[in-house]
C-alpha cells in the first residue's frame, strides 16, 4: 500500500494548481490521473481567462457580471474571492511563461466575451487552455510532484470514523487495482459532458470525481444547471470558441438573419451562454435554423484577423464540417459544454465529509451559480485550484492516516472480475450507455417541461437493473478500455440521475434551468442551491436544499437580468 499526505484526483489545471500548493507547503502530494496530465481536458478551453488587469476595469465590476451572469444563485463569497485573486493568478502565470497574446505595446491582451461588462478576457490566441496546462505541467515536473499517470480511481475509501481513509485505484497500463492512503483527498477531475449524446467535452470526461464524492456520501450541488454552450460544431459538437464571436462574429439564422437582436438588443452575440443558447434553439425550432443549425459567420473579420486569433477554430471548421470561415459561415448548435453543479464545498474548497476536498468543475463553490460567464472556468480552475490546495495542505498537516479498510480492495476487485466473468449473452455496456445519452438530450435539454422529465426520471430504475448485466468484450489486463468504458457508465447514470430529479423539482426556470411549464425565475421560492445525496438503502437520490450565501451589497440584490 502506497501512502501520501494529501492524494488529488485529477492532473487538469485545479489539480495540478492544487499539487503546486503542496509542495510550497513541504508535505507529501501525490496526483492520479486516468490520462497523461497533457491529455486532461482544461487544453480544449480555447477562447481565455477573467482577469481586471486593465487600470480602468475593477474586480468589484467582474464580480457583480459574475453573480449577474449567475442568475442570483452564485455564492457571493466565493464570487468575491475568485474575482479579487483573479489579477493574482494572471501575473503568476504570466510569470511562469504562459504565452499570453499581446497587444502592440507589449501588455496582455484582452477580448470581450459574453455577460461582462468591460473587455476582461486574456487569451492565447484561441488555445487558453492548452498554454496554461503546459505552464503548470512544466512546474509539476519542475517540483517533483509524483503522478499516478494512466491510473482509473474506483473508489473513495472513508475509514471507521467518517473521515477519507484513501482510494482503490486501478492501473491502467497493467490491469492490476491498489491502494492508496491518504489523509486528504483533493478531487479535480472536471466535468461530465458525457452524460449526454453531443457534448464538447472529450470521451474522458465522465464524472469520476463527482460520483466518487456523492457515492461516498457527499451531496452534489446545483447538478440540474448545465450549461449549453451556443457554438458546438453542428456535426461533431466540438467547440467553437466565444472568442470568435468577441472578436466579433456574428450568429445568423437560415435567412441570412443576424437575429440576436431580437433576443438581446443590448449585447447581442454576447449575451450570457443560456440567452444565446435558447435563442439559437428557438430559430431552429421556428424552421430558421438548417439541418438543426445555426450559423457562425466570420467572413468580415478577413483572412488576416482569423489567422491570427481564431487559427484553430478555422482549422476544426475545415476538418470536421468541410467549411473554411474565410469564406462561408460554420454551422453551429447549442451543445452541452460545462457543469454549474458538482461537489458541494465551501468558498475555499472543503466538502462535507472530512478530509474531502474539490476544485474545478468538479467542485460546486458556487461560483457559477445558474450560469457560467465565458472566461470564468480557467479562472476558477486555477484560483480554487491554488486555493484548495493551500487550505488542504495545512488540514493534513492536522491529520493522521487512517487505518484503511480491509474489504475495499476486495470489493474492487470483485467487481472488476465479475464484469469479466459475464457472458456476452447480456446487455453492451455502450448500447445502454447510447440510449440513456439520447433521453438526456431529448428530454433535459435547453427546453424542459414536466412530461418529459417524468418520464426521463422514470427510465432511471431500468437503466440501473440493465446496468447490472452489462459485459465487457474485452477480458485482457492491459489497457482494457473495453473495463474503463463500462465502470464509467456507473458514474454517468448515477449523475444523470441527480440532474434529472434537480431539473424537475425545481419549478421555475434560471439561468441555464428553462421550464416551459415554469418560465419566470421565482426568487422567494427557489433561489437556493438542491443538494442531492445517494440514498444507499433505498438506492435513490435524496434531494435537499441550502440557502444562497450572500455578503449584503446592494448591488447584488436579485432582478431580472436584461442583456
Amino acid at each position: 500500500m502506497k501512502n501520501h499526505d494529501l492524494v488529488i484526483v485529477g492532473a487538469g489545471l485545479s489539480g495540478m494548481r492544487a499539487a503546486l500548493e503542496g509542495v510550497k507547503a513541504g508535505i507529501d502530494v501525490a496526483v492520479v490521473s486516468k490520462v497523461h496530465p497533457l491529455r486532461s481536458h482544461s487544453c480544449a478551453a480555447q477562447g481565455g481567462i477573467n482577469a481586471a488587469i486593465n487600470p480602468h476595469d475593477k474586480w468589484e465590476t467582474h464580480a457583480y457580471d459574475t453573480v449577474k451572469g449567475s442568475d442570483y444563485i452564485g455564492d457571493e463569497d466565493a464570487i468575491d474571492l475568485m474575482c479579487q485573486e483573479a489579477p493574482v493568478i494572471i501575473h503568476e502565470m504570466d510569470a511562469m511563461g504562459t504565452p499570453f497574446s499581446r497587444n502592440d505595446n507589449g501588455d496582455i491582451a484582452q477580448r470581450p466575451f459574453g455577460g461582462a461588462s468591460f473587455d476582461r478576457t486574456c487569451y492565447a490566441a484561441d488555445r487558453t487552455g492548452q498554454v496554461l496546462l503546459h505552464t503548470l505541467w512544466e512546474q509539476l515536473v519542475k517540483a517533483g510532484v509524483h503522478v499516478y499517470e494512466e491510473c482509473h480511481v474506483f473508489r473513495l475509501v472513508l475509514a471507521k470514523d467518517g473521515h477519507v481513509a484513501g482510494l482503490v485505484v486501478y492501473d491502467i497500463k497493467t490491469g492490476q487495482l491498489f491502494t492508496i492512503g491518504a489523509k486528504g483527498i483533493l478531487i479535480a477531475t472536471g466535468g461530465y459532458g458525457r452524460v449526454f449524446l453531443s457534448s464538447t467535452n472529450a470521451t474522458t470526461n465522465t464524472g469520476d470525481g463527482m460520483a466518487l464524492a456523492y457515492r461516498a456520501g457527499a451531496p452534489l450541488a446545483d447538478m440540474e444547471f448545465v450549461q449549453f454552450h451556443p457554438t458546438g460544431l453542428r456535426t461533431s459538437g466540438i467547440l467553437v470558441t466565444e472568442g470568435a464571436r468577441g472578436e466579433g462574429g456574428y450568429l445568423i439564422n437560415a435567412e441570412g438573419e443576424r437575429f440576436m437582436g431580437k433576443y438581446a438588443p443590448k449585447k447581442w452575440e454576447l449575451a450570457s451562454r443560456d440567452v444565446v443558447s435558447r435563442a439559437e434553439q428557438t430559430e431552429i425550432l421556428e424552421g430558421r435554423g438548417r439541418n438543426g443549425a445555426i450559423f457562425l459567420d466570420l467572413r468580415h473579420l478577413g483572412k488576416e484577423k482569423i489567422m491570427d486569433r481564431l487559427p484553430q477554430i478555422r482549422q476544426l471548421a475545415l476538418d470536421l464540417e468541410g467549411v473554411d470561415p474565410i469564406d462561408e459561415p460554420i454551422p453551429v448548435r447549442p451543445t452541452v459544454h460545462y457543469s454549474m453543479g458538482g461537489i458541494r464545498t465551501d468558498k475555499y474548497g472543503a466538502a462535507p465529509v472530512p478530509g474531502l476536498f474539490a476544485a474545478g468543475e468538479a467542485a460546486c463553490v458556487s461560483v457559477h451559480g445558474a450560469n457560467r460567464l465565458g472566461g470564468n472556468s480557467l479562472l476558477d480552475t486555477i484560483v480554487f485550484g491554488k486555493i484548495t490546495g493551500a487550505h488542504a495542505s495545512q488540514y493534513v498537516k492536522t491529520q493522521s492516516l487512517r487505518e484503511f479498510p480491509a474489504d475495499a480492495l476486495k470489493e474492487e476487485q470483485d467487481r472488476v472480475d465479475q464484469l469479466k466473468k459475464r457472458p456476452s449473452t447480456g446487455i453492451r455496456h455502450p448500447e445502454l450507455l447510447h440510449r440513456a445519452a439520447e433521453a438526456m438530450n431529448t428530454y433535459c435539454g435547453v427546453y424542459r417541461q414536466e412530461e418529459g422529465l417524468a418520464t426521463l426520471h422514470a427510465m432511471f430504475p431500468q437503466f440501473r437493473e440493465e446496468y447490472e448485466k452489462i459485459y465487457v468484450d474485452d477480458k485482457s489486463n492491459y489497457f482494457n478500455v473495453d473495463l474503463i468504458r463500462a465502470i464509467e457508465l456507473r458514474n454517468l447514470l448515477d449523475l444523470a440521475e441527480t440532474i434529472v430529479k434537480g431539473a424537475l423539482v425545481r419549478k421555475e426556470s434560471r439561468g441555464a434551468h428553462y421550464r416551459v411549464d415554469f418560465p419566470n425565475r421565482e426568487d422567494e421560492t427557489w433561489r437556493k442551491h438542491t443538494m442531492a445525496f445517494w440514498d444507499e438503502n433505498n438506492k435513490v437520490v435524496r434531494l435537499d436544499y441550502e440557502a444562497v450565501r450572500t455578503v449584503g451589497k446592494a448591488e447584488y440584490a436579485a432582478v431580472a437580468r436584461s442583456y
